[in-house]
């Protein structure tokens, strides 16, 4: 298997750098590739797939000798994801281990053959086959555990994959993809980084047959535009705004703990995080209460720190974002609970803010933050907090809290989005379909529904022996 460096030998002009969000100071570098190289990343991985998609076992050998090989360089891959990323290093860590268990759980998984009986003297068969080489483009916020989202369904399914990780986290992807060079296949994964056009050039190519992306819902719609040209099957998880919704009688203390960090962990920068809060009138002041002491008490430092709990925000531009939202509603008339401002020193933390009194109609409210933020807002019925849960564009993920679970699962079951949780949030199985609707995405990933995404129905009739 190549990396971005190794296929750019000789032709490639130069390298970025990355940095350490705990300190705004380069970290490593990363090569820049040229769009044009692409061709013939892609048609290596041509070239490579019919030799990976004829031999299911050595597949399954191949990817649980990868998972090996992940535990085995465990703690190189999260350090260095921690120096790039920020997120402190226990986190790192489940990252890591995540990856494996995806690459473990996808080797065992194999599509199954289905016989169709309609009455006529014909024996149908549905079969599977891959569909070519994928391109799968991840974001910065989980780079291992998305990137293995993608390419151990892909792989597992006996399609190639060409992996552009984001340039604001590549390094850790890149040392993946060394890791990985001693199990697979040569031209079977290839890791390529850059900046644009480099994403939009590879979700455009003619060689690529489907196109998985992970990030914002304006560059996702850019990357199915430019799949459209050569009509490659695209699934875009586009991120969310996923309300939590608790009833009347719910135990604060008791789910304050899971439902702060159901908000703040990895810095809030996670897509299926919980972003809105809607509490009932009379306990909503006691809810604001219990989340601002959980922020003021958090330990927020750099991601290497062992006491560290909460670490910066990933990169210039989002923290950008980030207080730019908090600072328009705070002047919409908001107050800061805890939190509301960015810290006095390097690095791109902000601290973890939780917000009242926040005007619904605010930004910070309707659009997705992604970050350390979180507003919390009273409702007065379950009508009206149900429907300002559903009234966003995305649909990604909701939670419902509260003691009575068959009254709690029946407000779940009004949310309008892809997953709902109750009396947590953001958990997922690697057994389970993962999928949005409006805003938050096209396709499904996870579980079965993962690997038969990256496969496409083949169908084979004969005459019934006489």
């Amino acid at each position: 298997m190549r990396t971005s460096d190794e296929v750019g030998r000789g032709t490639r002009d130069a390298w970025f750098p990355v940095a350490d969000p705990a300190t705004g100071e380069t970290c490593g570098e990363a090569p820049d590739m040229r769009p044009d190289e692409l061709d013939a990343v892609i048609g290596r991985a041509h070239r490579a797939w019919s030799g990976w998609r004829a031999d299911a076992g050595a597949r399954t050998h191949a990817l649980l000798g990868a998972a090996d090989a992940v535990e085995a360089a465990g703690d190189d891959l999260a350090r260095l994801l921690t120096r790039e990323q920020g997120k402190p290093l226990a986190e790192s860590r489940a990252e890591v281990a995540r990856t494996a268990a995806r690459l473990r759980y996808f080797a065992d998984l194999a599509p199954r053959t289905r016989r169709i009986s309609d009455g006529r003297p014909v024996r149908s068969e549905v079969r599977w086959r891959p569909v070519g080489p994928v391109a799968a483009i991840v974001p910065w916020n989980f780079p291992l555990q998305l990137a293995a989202a993608k390419f151990a369904p892909a792989l597992a399914a006996g399609n190639t994959m060409v992996l552009k990780p984001s340039p604001y986290t590549p390094l850790a992807t890149r040392l993946l993809g060394s890791v990985l060079a001693a199990a697979l296949p040569e031209d079977v994964l290839t890791v390529v980084t850059g900046r644009e056009p480099l994403g939009a050039r590879l979700a455009s190519h003619p060689g690529i047959r489907h196109v998985t992306f992970t990030g914002s819902v304006p560059t996702g719609r850019a990357v199915a535009e430019g799949a459209a040209a050569s009509l490659a099957r695209v699934t875009l998880e586009l991120g969310g705004n996923d309300a939590a919704v608790l009833l009347d009688d719910v135990d604060v203390e008791g789910v304050a703990d899971r439902l702060f960090w159901a908000a703040f962990r990895n810095c809030g920068q996670v897509c299926m995080a919980v972003k809105r809060v809607y509490a009932p009138a009379r306990l909503h002041a006691e809810v604001v209460e219990a989340l601002a002491q959980r922020a003021k008490s958090v330990t927020v430092g750099s991601g290497l720190d062992p006491d560290t709990r909460i670490g910066p925000v990933n990169n210039a531009p989002q923290l950008a974002r980030v207080t730019e939202l908090t600072e328009r509603a705070l002047a919409d008339g908001a107050r800061a609970a805890a939190g509301g401002h960015r810290p006095a020193g390097p690095g791109h933390f902000f601290a973890p803010t939780v917000l009242t009194d926040v005007p619904p109609e605010s930004a910070v409210v309707t659009e997705e933050q992604f970050g350390p933020v979180l507003p919390v807002l009273p409702y007065g019925s379950v009508d009206e907090a149900v429907d300002a849960a559903n009234g966003t564009g995305f649909g990604l993920g909701g939670s419902v809290w509260g003691t009575d679970l068959d009254r709690a699962e029946a407000v779940a079951d009004r949310l309008e989005c892809g997953t709902a949780w109750i009396n947590h949030h953001a958990e997922l199985s690697l057994a389970q379909p993962f999928a949005g609707i409006k805003d938050s995405g096209v396709g499904v990933a996870g579980g079965p529904w993962g690997l038969y995404g990256n496969l496409r129905p083949f169908v084979v009739h004969r005459p019934e022996e006489p």
